[in-house]
Formats: structure tokens, C-alpha cells, sequence
């Protein structure tokens, strides 16, 4: 038994053994050596994050803004009591320290624009962008179709995530190129602006693969106050707190959410970004 100021190193080939048996050495090395950018870190790229850190990446570059709320907890992997409070990217870097670490995880607190992408990451002259997957876990059209034109352009690696508000289903969720995509508000308005604005060809696929779900969307349920008095508990507490949440926005805060779902969104993500990786397949 060690003491609690002991530490045990960490032996990496065995603790990320299991991706070699999966994708070859060949493939497992490549994993092992990549760069990969997660775009928002709420309940959807938190989970894409730990997937990728449980997948022994070198390399995570974390861009988000926002800091931990109580209403996070339900579906963000790094949301608890502990973190309340914290910056995302700080709560989720601390989290991969304890998963693997040697893994170097750069932090951007921002929120990424039509103007600063892909500047705000900082990855100077030089750069050999080739490195780079990047996946756009966050729910802001403009930002969205900035880093979508910009892979398009640049033939850069990229897997674009839509709106996981209003979904009860994980099984329905699925991967296409956005030309296929169906039941996504917010991927079809980037589809559109992408279209309209950057000259994104109108047949046949456009060149962004994106995680989306077949389910219709649940619009939010409408909770009278008699109604949230009814199924309030006896010391008072109860479901009062969740009147007037609705913001009627396209994100999950807008509709509501369930984990089950948001987190099949991140995981599906990462997966068919290690899979890209893994084979060597870049278009650049």
C-alpha cells in the first residue's frame, strides 16, 4: 500500500497499450503524437477532451471562456461541487493531469469569432498546421462557420459537432458531411452561411464531416408555476429552479439536455478524429 505522499509514475505504453491492439502501432504512434484542438468545453467537447486524453494524445489546445455553473453539472464531465466556479479550461486540464501527465495541454481563455480564428491559437510562424485536428464542440454559428471555411480552405483536419439541446436518444446520433445533414438548426445555418458567404459548393459533399443527431428536436417543456409547487419536496426544495432556464437559443441551455446524449456527441467526435489520425489522413 503507498502512503498518500507517494506517487506512482506512470507507465504509459500500459496505460494506453489498449489503443496499439485497436489501430496498430503504426496507428497507436500517431495518436500518441498528435495536436488536438477542442473548440468549447461544455457538454459536449468536456467529453471530447477526456476522450482524448484517455487516448494518450501529446498535445490538447482547450479554448473556451466560460466558467463552471451548478446548471454544468448535468452533463459536463469536469462539472462537481469542486470546480464550481473555476474556468473550464482550467478544470479540464487539471482533470487530464491526473489521466496522463505527460500530455501538454494549452489553455485559451476565449471565445473563439469570426476574427480571431485561428490566430487566438497562438501557434506562431512556422506552425506546421498539418499537426492539427481540430473539433468544434461550441454552439455559435459565426464562430462555427469561421473554423468550418477556414478547414475548407486550408484543407485542414476538422470535425464540426451541431446542437445536442433537444435530443433524448443517443442512438440516433450520427456522423455525415454537412451537405446530409438533417434535424440541426444550427448545422443547417452554418450549411447556409457557408453557402452564401465562403462559396461552399451546393452539390454533392462540402468537406466538413459533423456529428448530428436523426432525432427531431424536443422543443423546451413549458412548466406552469401550480405545477412546479406540486412536485416541489416538502422542505421546499424541488423543481422551482428550473422555470424560466429556457433561452430559446439552439445550445442546451436553450433546450435542455441529458448526458446520455450530449456526451455520445463528444465521444463520436473524438472517436472518428482518432481514426483519422490513426490512418495517417490528412488532406494537406
Amino acid at each position: 500500500m503507498t502512503s498518500d505522499a507517494e506517487v506512482i509514475p506512470a507507465d504509459l505504453d500500459r496505460r494506453f497499450g489498449g489503443l496499439a491492439r485497436l489501430y496498430g502501432v503504426a496507428g497507436a504512434g500517431r495518436i500518441r503524437a498528435a495536436h488536438i484542438v477542442v473548440v468549447g468545453l461544455g457538454g459536449v467537447g468536456s467529453w471530447a477532451a477526456e476522450a482524448a486524453a484517455r487516448s494518450g494524445v501529446a498535445r490538447l489546445t482547450l479554448v473556451d471562456l466560460d466558467h463552471i455553473a451548478e446548471s454544468n453539472i448535468n452533463r459536463q464531465i469536469h462539472a462537481l461541487d469542486s470546480t464550481l466556479g473555476q474556468a473550464k479550461v482550467q478544470a479540464m486540464r487539471e482533470r487530464i493531469a491526473q489521466i496522463n501527465s505527460a500530455c501538454r495541454v494549452d489553455c485559451i481563455e476565449e471565445f473563439v469569432d469570426a476574427a480571431n480564428w485561428p490566430d487566438v491559437l497562438k501557434l506562431g510562424v512556422g506552425f506546421d498546421w498539418k499537426q492539427l485536428a481540430v473539433i468544434d464542440a461550441c454552439d455559435q454559428v459565426k464562430a462555427k462557420t469561421a473554423m468550418a471555411a477556414w478547414a475548407i480552405r486550408n484543407k485542414a483536419r476538422l470535425i464540426s459537432v451541431g446542437a445536442a439541446g433537444g435530443k433524448r436518444f443517443a442512438h440516433r446520433v450520427d456522423i455525415e458531411d454537412l451537405a446530409l445533414v438533417t434535424h440541426d438548426p444550427l448545422l443547417a445555418q452554418m450549411r447556409y452561411r457557408l453557402r452564401k458567404e465562403h462559396a461552399a459548393v451546393r452539390q454533392g459533399t462540402i468537406g466538413v464531416p459533423c456529428v448530428f443527431s436523426r432525432e427531431p428536436v424536443l422543443q423546451p417543456v413549458a412548466v406552469s408555476a401550480s405545477a412546479l409547487q406540486e412536485n416541489s419536496l416538502p422542505d421546499g426544495s424541488g423543481p422551482q429552479g428550473l422555470a424560466g432556464q429556457s433561452d430559446g437559443s439552439l445550445n442546451c441551455h436553450g433546450y435542455g439536455s441529458v448526458v446520455s446524449v450530449t456526451s455520445t456527441f463528444g465521444l463520436c467526435a473524438a472517436g472518428w478524429m482518432l481514426s483519422e489520425i490513426a490512418a495517417g489522413l490528412c488532406k494537406a
